[in-house]
């Protein structure tokens, strides 16, 4: 999937968009599903979701949901490819140019989880840290998704 901007007045354009994957996958529980994470900073949210301006490094995983829930927003920082798999399926996203950011989702009680390719952090249009296409410039970003069957018990 690839979105491309481009001016048609004489003013910069700020970027902030995202697209909101919702995957399911077939023969379990979310509770058993590994959700494959690459190495990231796990940008802090305040209350209300926007960026307090404090990060953490956390290393790749990929490990079952189990219990824990998302709402969590991380900066790419190396590997850009986020998945979910169960069994013998896998569902990845690849984050391409134009998504530094990942929004994951995975509330209490739902049946889903949702792998969000952002261009910018939540609220970057009113901080004013969101990328800006110039007038005669283009901007694009690219992300993909996806299946795979692979044996099971692979990371």
């Amino acid at each position: 999937m690839a979105t491309t901007i481009r001016p048609s007045g004489d003013r910069p354009v700020p970027v902030s968009f995202g697209y909101h994957p919702y995957f399911r996958l077939p023969g379990g529980r979310r509770s058993a599903w590994r959700l494959l994470l690459p190495g990231r900073r796990h940008v802090e949210l305040d209350e209300r979701g926007i960026p307090t301006g404090r990060s953490t490094q956390e290393p790749a995983e990929a490990e079952p949901i189990g219990a824990r829930t998302y709402d969590d927003l991380y900066e790419l920082t190396g590997e850009r490819r986020l998945a979910v798999q169960h069994g013998g399926r896998r569902l990845s996203v690849q984050f391409g140019d134009g998504y530094p950011y990942a929004q994951v989702y995975a509330p209490p009680g739902a049946g889903f989880v949702c792998l969000e390719p952002m261009t910018a952090p939540t609220n970057a249009l009113v901080a004013g840290n969101s990328p800006v296409v110039r007038p005669g410039e283009s901007f694009t970003a690219r992300f993909s998704i996806r299946p795979e069957r692979i044996r099971p018990g692979t990371a």
